[in-house]
């Protein structure tokens, strides 16, 4: 976990990578669960039996639902200490190169690419990279932005 004493120490890290988390098992019944809070029950998500002769071989992840995994992905990447809160602020960009197939391994790495002062506090831009366990494409690429209010 990096540490960030302050929002001083996060402005010089502009640019700066932010780590890479553990990998995350993307279940079935993960998907299941997100299907079932979204009401996407698209067959190539949630009927194992139907996407094996898709285009797939197998139920793959949402595309939101890969996006939607960035904060448990990210939770130990980094903290700044001394600030009262950090809010989620939305996305720049959001790309999904490649599909999460069902029981895939995902895990995160976040670059700083921004650090903006606000009249609310200080806005980070993070580029998080999704990538699944021996895929030579990213399931997820997306600048997310945060505020944190000191």
């Amino acid at each position: 976990m990096r540490v960030f004493e302050n929002v001083t120490e996060v402005f010089a890290a502009k640019g700066e990578p932010l780590g890479t988390s553990e990998w995350l098992t993307v279940t079935q019944d993960r998907i299941d669960t997100f299907a079932d809070a979204t009401g996407d029950h698209q067959w190539i998500h949630v009927d194992a039996e139907r996407a094996k002769d898709g285009p797939f071989g197998t139920t793959i992840a949402h595309g939101y639902l890969t996006l939607s995994l960035i904060p448990v992905l990210a939770a130990d990447l980094f903290t700044v200490r001394g600030v009262r809160m950090g809010v989620n602020y939305g996305t720049e960009k959001v790309r999904f190169p490649a599909p999460v197939p069902a029981d895939a391994r995902v895990r995160d790495t976040a670059v700083l690419i921004d650090v903006v002062e606000t009249a609310a506090g200080v806005r980070l831009t993070v580029r998080h990279t999704i990538e699944i366990e021996g895929s030579a494409k990213p399931a997820c690429v997306a600048d997310t932005l945060s505020l944190i209010v000191p």
